[in-house]
């Protein structure tokens, strides 16, 4: 095989590796680094992501956390901007007051390291069991308070980091990085409004590419492909990965992450236009009701009702104001229209570093059950459903979202797609 510049972590001293035949897997080093290549240009500033250390490492020592061990896409991404790629290994960030080290797979070779600006990159290879964990055992040595995320550590893994750890105590370090999370910087919201900007292409050609017979994944391909462009335009120096386009026609609608399927568009269906696009790690959304040729009137009149809840509920976030209350106004609405009944999920969600298999920051959902008081540079989406099942008059799911980032006095729509029956019934 070809010959690899690498350190042994246990020694510190540079070796090469040089298989031959006949030789022991097992003396083959367990831990390398491939520092190979240049870094490459980050998604923030240095200054962002020292300040996001920086808070991270204050709520550490105000609760006695003498490590860290993340392991989530988000927090992972959040703190080093390096969104990993699973494909069933283990991934890590650990974090002490004086060290800050990613923990990749040998499969992923140098790319880790050209991510992360402010530390080291510590690269486990597949020639022993659970190499990972000896990466992990060695960035804790000595420390006996660590902080895990107790909604992403599966009980296999956790069984295993207590293995390797030996007597230390586990405490949650997911609930508090969300929180950390949930009010975003002002690089954040710059990144999220191109986000919004960029969905709303897709938007374009999505509404573009509809018509009579044309097939679900046609309609999604033309607006996937708008937006990879335009990220890639805006953001030359992004790794352009995960932005999707889900596009639900008549049946198909009724739920909101159903996947793209071949059945073709017909007249009078109702259609559900939904565009993603992902820019590091970075999710945002445009979803919209539309409808091919035309909408008979009991499909107008249920269309309307959520454009009005959509309406409302733009009006309702501001600073000061707790989540529930914002659901249990809406729900109000519906309730007067009979149409409760037919609610599918929350109003609305944060947004930050997410995407539809990684994420959620759940503290901060326009639900019945949180009480998270809005506060300014909080981001979140309106975002009312409606599904009325086959059979019935009007049936179909309705969905319309827009995403607001809130401020001093009320909240920005960033979002420029228009909704409602005078903008989306496609002739």
């Amino acid at each position: 095989m070809a010959r690899i510049s690498a350190n042994t972590v246990q020694a510190g001293t540079a070796i090469k590796i040089n298989y031959k035949s006949g030789d022991n897997y097992m003396q083959l080093p367990s831990l390398i680094e491939i520092p190979n290549g240049e870094k490459v240009i980050p998604t923030f500033s240095d200054s962002e992501m020292k300040d996001r250390l920086a808070r991270l490492r204050d709520y550490m020592a105000k609760e006695n956390i003498e490590a860290v061990v993340l392991t989530s896409y988000h927090n992972i991404n959040y703190f080093s901007d390096f969104v990993y790629c699973k494909f069933g290994r283990d991934y890590g960030l650990v974090i002490t007051q004086d060290r800050f080290t990613t923990v990749s797979a040998n499969i992923d070779g140098g790319q880790p390291f050209r991510r992360n600006h402010l530390g080291d990159n510590i690269v486990y290879t597949d020639w022993q069991k659970d190499n990972f964990f000896k990466a992990v055992k060695q960035l804790c040595e000595g420390k006996r308070r660590v902080g895990v995320e107790f909604d992403h550590l599966t009980l296999q893994n956790q069984q295993k980091l207590m293995a390797a750890l030996g007597d230390v105590e586990l405490v949650d370090i997911g609930v508090p990085t969300m929180k950390l999370r949930m009010v975003k910087s002002a690089e954040e919201i710059a990144l999220i409004r191109q986000g919004a900007r960029i969905a709303d292409v897709g938007g374009v050609a999505v509404r573009d590419a509809i018509h009579a017979g044309v097939p679900e994944y046609e309609v999604s391909l033309a607006g996937q492909a708008a937006m990879v462009r335009e990220i890639a335009k805006t953001y030359p120096n992004s790794e352009l990965m995960d932005t999707w386009v889900w596009f639900q026609s008549g049946i198909n609608t009724d739920g909101a992450h159903n996947p793209v399927t071949s059945r073709r568009v017909q007249p009078g269906d109702i259609l559900s236009l939904n565009t993603f696009p992902m820019i590091s790690g970075y999710y945002t959304a445009l979803e919209r009701t539309l409808f091919l040729g035309h909408a008979s009137d009991e499909h107008l009149r249920l269309w309307e009702v959520n454009c009005e809840v959509h309406r409302r509920g733009q009006e309702l976030i501001k600073p000061g104001v707790r989540c529930c209350d914002i659901a249990h106004e809406l729900n109000e609405i519906f309730a007067k229209h009979d149409l409760l009944q037919y609610r599918t999920f929350g109003y609305g969600h944060s947004f930050g570093t997410l995407s539809h298999y990684y994420g959620r920051e759940a503290g901060l959902e326009l639900r019945e059950d949180i009480e998270t008081v809005l506060e300014p540079n909080m981001v979140v989406s309106m975002e009312p459903m409606i599904m009325v099942p086959e059979g019935r008059p009007g049936a179909g799911g309705y969905r319309e979202h827009d995403i607001l980032v809130v401020n001093e006095h009320g909240a920005e729509n960033i979002t420029g797609f228009p909704y409602g029956p005078e903008h989306n019934i496609i002739k």
